[in-house]
């Protein structure tokens, strides 16, 4: 980690944005899916939520430029329980939706905690969120073709939300709460020891904030490598009750990108 390095993390981290997010409404091409996280982490978003398309969701890592590693993304089985946990949490939803009640998405206020939602390439936004929606949003078009593709327009309609948060002063301090910010400034310090807490469902070593390091890596290492030790495995004669199954069907879509 070089001091280059960590500025430029911690940077990032200070911009984020908690209360601006992105909601897909079965946005299902991996390419679409993986350029609208891209511009979520260009304009600042510290979230992003996905509604699971049937095939399941899977970014298309070349086209996400590594991106999802920036971005937080939360998956929902249903757009009523993604809408209900954003609403529980004092979004506005702005549905970019062709209606007749829809206004310039210019129009709308993104300083306020606010999602986007973008519909699917074919259907666009499901009748149902569109109708839960605060707001219909469109992007005036001058030429001949109908409609802008998903992820572009998702990148035009963020550029304007940063523009306004800007003006406001919410890039000009840290926003994300203390437990998130050190959650992420672990996760992108220490890619590979993260890899590792998660797949063993370890907690995170403690790291120096000064240097983006373990504050005493040996010392960890030692300690996992006893406990592991001491742990009984699921097979051995003195375990009496054999472990649950793993419902794999529902883990195994999201992973790795979903929220930890």
């Amino acid at each position: 980690m070089t001091p280059e390095r960590l500025a430029r993390i911690k940077q990032t981290l200070n911009t984020r944005q908690p209360d601006l997010s992105v909601l897909t409404d079965q946005v299902h091409k991996p390419r679409n899916l993986s350029a609208i996280i891209r511009s979520c982490d260009a304009f600042g978003l510290a979230n992003m939520h996905v509604v699971w398309p049937k095939e399941g969701f899977r970014a298309f890592r070349k086209t996400a430029g590594g991106s999802y590693n920036w971005v937080t993304t939360h998956t929902h089985r249903s757009m009523d329980e993604a809408i209900a946990k954003l609403k529980g949490q004092g979004h506005k939803l702005y549905a970019a939706q062709l209606s007749d009640r829809a206004i310039d998405f210019r129009e709308a206020d993104y300083t306020v905690p606010c999602t986007v939602v973008m519909g699917n390439e074919v259907d666009g936004v499901s009748a149902d969120a569109a109708a839960q929606a605060d707001e219909h949003i469109v992007i005036p078009m001058m030429g001949m073709v109908e409609s802008l593709n998903v992820s572009s327009a998702c990148a035009i309609i963020l550029s304007e939300a940063q523009r306004q948060r800007k003006l406001a002063g919410l890039f000009d301090q840290r926003r994300l709460p203390d437990d998130e910010y050190n959650r992420l400034l672990f996760r992108w310090c220490q890619p590979t020891v993260k890899r590792y807490c998660d797949d063993r469902n370890l907690p995170y070593p403690p790291i120096d904030a000064e240097t983006g390091e373990l504050i005493d890596g040996v010392g960890w290492m030692q300690e996992v490598r006893k406990l592991r030790a001491n742990r009984r495995r699921w097979d051995d004669p003195g375990n009496i009750t054999p472990p649950e199954p793993q419902d794999t069907a529902e883990a195994a879509p999201a992973k790795p990108w979903e929220a930890g």
